[in-house]
């Protein structure tokens, strides 16, 4: 007889709270072994999906989405429950009331309830606000507006906390039109992580950008008339005005939960853990902000994230432990590097401290050794925080040399013999060492950067570490006589920025002349649209003419988007946002004829959607007979340049930003490139048209124009980072003309200049170099690439209608030009039509629209 084995039962754990650490709890287990049957419900108590609160900041200058990877949340294993909060815990019980009183049962539970910003018990206090959440971010962003509009001039916003936090707070808020100022009851800046001298020349840059601080006070009372903030008192009796005051002076941790379950907590609260993150519960565990590990709470992403390795681990049977906090901290606050790791204070016994200071230039670095100068024990940087990926790894090893040989600052240049141990750790967000790394390449195979981050997790967070991962990777291939494999396909061994210079050297112009020089074989679906983009780049031709058809992608070859259900899209041209009503009365009467969707896209244009193959060329003969040209929005070029009204409407506005938005589209139009790209042009540092999110950007000053080169959106979103400061036109142009050119020359096949830039040795200072500089001498040779593209540059669709053996490649059916299309079925939705779904499709009472123009009909 054989026995029947009973499957192991499912266990329920339960996760209080919906921030990353949850986050990181459910991606952990529900990507590993699921034999051991755990289902997860998270209870979340923000109305919107978990978000990257570490990059919160960006919020302060653009409307990113900072939603973490949401397929944690697909899983049928986890379930989300956004907008319900748990009011109590009933241990004995084991279950969770929540706010809409559902019971929920638990197995196992875990808190991960993070923290609050507390604000002082002082008059006025309810008239403040606090620096925490989205929500928080949106309020004060649109109260910036208002009152702006109310007063009529900046409104003046005091934070209260001169931590990370606070000038997050202060810098995101003077950005955007405020007039901002810091209390802070330290002596210095960010006292808690730098000491005095780094401290000091911190504040000495955040004053250079017309932030005002008052060191060594604290409010002492929040003023109010009518109902309206009006200045903040100290403890010295000084009075400051202010309209907004903000708290940013640390986090409280949200322990009332476990307090009225009876849990052990902290003596300044949080949830006590122990090494393997259970409290004194053994069913209930805490991870991130409200974990108390060694009598202290901390807000840093790295050790929440571990932390939720370890109960993933614990939960799934293991028996990892949570060791230590590491509090490394590096960002860019107000655009100022800022980096400490380690023993900042040279609090270690024998410990000497390694210091340049330049305060008229706002610099500091400081390398804190043992007593023989050998042993690297922490560091702190203002100002210049570029050694801070190499030695932070090194932390606790001995130094190959003398460590003032580490102060970039001091005009050193570090010694490149430091082999990192496998201990050191590379990545602090994800926990991942030098080893992990090493492990990766060898053991699992993963010889390009973008598998090893995958493998690994390094990089995956805050991504600081990316250059030193990279090194590492280089590193490794070569110590295994591994050549770093930079070919485009099987069929060319180089990369594609040696095939552009082959290419411009050799004056080839075809792609049959290119792979009998440079390749084998016939080419395939990668290298083909890599060699077009390089030839259109170089020969600013019609990009289907001699033999380039047949290598472009669908949509290059159709000069248009083709969409899911095989319609395709038409995006006509309108530089800066500018049109006038009779352009716009155009494109209302195509829309209408010929029965396209239409809709305004985030780039300032009217898409419209649903036309067919053959009539394009019916369609484009109108725009263009209307003076509109392609917006190329199939192709790898340039898309728009978004603008506010700068200066020609706006109150605000310091410069003209339409004028420069379309000077810069007119000149950029059709320009190929390894990617997309797309340029943002703002009147003032308000910042409306979300320039530092575009792959160029231009943010006006009193002066001229800052220049941003790399802002990314999409999957990886990228910040753009400043290149140049108060520039007039003319050298504006120059410089964007340099940039756009070298990125066009130098960079790997599909890749955005974000990530252009993260894989350049040096980033964004050996672009600066390049293009501000000229240390490469290329400055002419990029300009006259340039002025040759706008000299060359034809529309495209007005060179595919003045020839009709161009517009043959649009004909439904070869052999019989003129008979209709088919048409695409269509449904009707708010007031336009779009493609049905499969099951509208499958629904005999579904009313359908035939393509084009033809009228409503039930469908039989």
């Amino acid at each position: 007889m054989t026995e029947t084995v009973s499957p192991r039962p499912e266990r329920h754990v339960v996760v209080i709270g919906g921030g990353p650490a949850s986050h990181r709890l459910a991606e952990a287990l529900s990507s590993r072994d699921t034999a051991a049957g755990i289902r997860m419900t998270v209870l979340a108590e923000e109305a919107r999906l978990p978000y990257d609160r570490v990059a919160l900041s960006r919020r302060l200058d653009s409307d990113e989405d900072l939603s973490l990877a949401p397929a944690v949340w697909e899983s049928e294993r986890v379930t989300l429950r956004i907008g319900e909060a748990a009011v109590s815990i009933d241990r004995t019980a084991q279950t969770v009331t929540t706010s809409t009183g559902d019971i929920v049962d638990y197995d196992e539970l875990v808190l991960a309830t993070g923290s609050t910003a507390p604000v002082p018990d002082i008059p006025g206090s309810e008239h403040a606000r606090v620096y925490r959440t989205l929500d928080d971010i949106d309020w004060l962003l649109a109260e910036v507006e208002r009152l702006h509009g109310v007063l009529g001039r900046p409104p003046r916003v005091l934070v209260a906390g001169g931590g990370l936090l606070g000038l997050e707070a202060a810098g995101g808020l003077q950005r955007r039109g405020a007039q901002a100022a810091i209390v802070h009851s330290g002596g210095w800046l960010m006292s808690a992580q730098l000491d005095e001298g780094a401290g000091q020349a911190l504040g000495r840059l955040i004053e250079a950008q017309g932030i005002a601080l008052h060191l060594a006070q604290r409010p002492r009372r929040i003023l109010v008339s009518d109902g309206a903030v009006t200045g903040v008192e100290f403890t010295n009796h000084t009075v400051v005005p202010a309209d907004i005051v903000i708290f940013a002076i640390g986090i409280s941790a949200r322990d009332e939960l476990a307090r009225h379950a009876g849990l052990d907590l902290g003596e300044r609260g949080g949830v006590v853990v122990g090494a393997d993150c259970r409290t004194s519960d053994a069913r209930i565990w805490a991870i991130g902000e409200v974990a108390c590990v060694d009598g202290r709470c901390t807000g840093l992403v790295a050790p929440a994230n571990a932390m939720a390795e370890v109960v993933a681990d614990r939960l799934l049977g293991g028996s990892a432990e949570f060791t230590t906090v590491d509090d490394a901290t590096k960002l860019k606050l107000s655009g100022v590097d800022v980096a400490s790791f380690g023993d900042t204070r040279a609090e270690a016994d024998g410990a000497l401290e390694v210091v340049y200071a330049d305060p008229a230039r706002g610099l500091y670095q400081k390398l804190v050794v043992s007593g023989d100068a050998r042993t690297l024990l922490g560091g702190v940087f203002v100002g210049d925080a570029e050694p801070y990926a190499s030695l932070r790894p090194l932390l606790g090893s001995r130094l190959n040399a003398d460590p003032g040989a580490y102060l970039s600052v001091a005009g050193a240049v570090a010694p490149g013999g430091d082999e990192l141990p496998d201990s050191a750790l590379v990545c602090s967000c994800n926990n991942v060492t030098a080893g992990t790394v090493r492990a990766g390449v060898h053991e699992h195979g993963c010889t390009e950067l973008g598998p090893l981050k995958e493998c690994t997790r390094a990089g995956t967070q805050c991504g600081s570490c990316v250059p030193l991962v990279k090194k590492l990777l280089e590193a490794e291939l070569g110590k295994a006589g591994i050549t770093v494999n930079r070919a485009l396909c099987e069929h060319f061994a180089i990369g594609r920025q040696e095939l552009f210079e082959s290419v411009r050297v050799l004056g080839l112009t075809s792609f049959t002349e290119i792979i009998a020089r440079l390749g084998t074989g016939r080419g395939c679906d990668i290298c083909k649209p890599a060699v077009a983009s390089v030839l259109a780049s170089q020969l600013d031709g019609y990009i289907l003419d001699n033999g380039l058809g047949t290598l472009q992608d669908t949509n290059d070859r159709a000069l248009a988007n083709m969409q899911k259900d095989g319609s395709y899209s038409v995006v006509p041209r309108i530089p800066g946002g500018e049109i006038t009503p009779a352009k716009l009365a155009v494109i209302a009467q195509v829309a209408t004829d010929f029965g396209l969707y239409t809709k305004i896209t985030g780039g300032q244009r009217i898409d419209m959607f649903g036309a067919r193959l053959d009539q394009l060329p019916d369609i484009w003969r109108i725009l263009v007979d209307a003076g509109f040209e392609s917006g190329q929005a199939y192709g790898k070029a340039l898309r728009n340049v978004k603008s506010c009204v700068g200066s020609t409407w706006c109150r605000f506005g310091v410069q003209d930003a339409v004028s420069m938005a379309i000077r810069l589209e007119l000149r950029y139009r059709g320009l190929r490139a390894p990617h997309k790209f797309k340029f943002g042009v703002s009147g003032c540092a308000r910042e409306c048209a979300e320039a530092r999110g575009k792959d160029v950007g231009v943010i006006a000053t009193d002066q001229g124009w800052n220049m941003y080169v790399g802002g990314n959106g999409g999957y990886q979103p990228a910040h753009g980072q400043l290149l140049a400061s108060d520039l007039d036109d003319e050298t504006l142009v120059r410089y964007i003309d340099r940039y756009m050119m070298y990125y066009i020359r130098t960079a790997d096949r599909l890749q955005r200049t974000a990530r252009w830039m993260e894989e350049l040795p040096g980033g964004v200072e050996h672009v600066r170099q390049v293009v501000v500089d000229d240390t490469l001498g290329l400055a002419a040779d990029l300009e006259a690439a340039m002025a040759r593209h706008v000299d060359g540059y034809e529309d495209e669709w007005a060179a595919t209608l003045a020839d009709p053996e161009r517009l043959r490649r649009f004909r439904s059916f070869i052999n019989a030009p003129d008979a209709p299309d088919v048409g695409f079925p269509r449904v009707a939705e708010r007031g336009q039509s779009r493609p049905p779904t499969a099951e509208e499709l499958a629904d005999p009472a579904t009313v359908l629209i035939s393509g084009g123009t033809i009228p409503v009909r039930p469908r039989s």
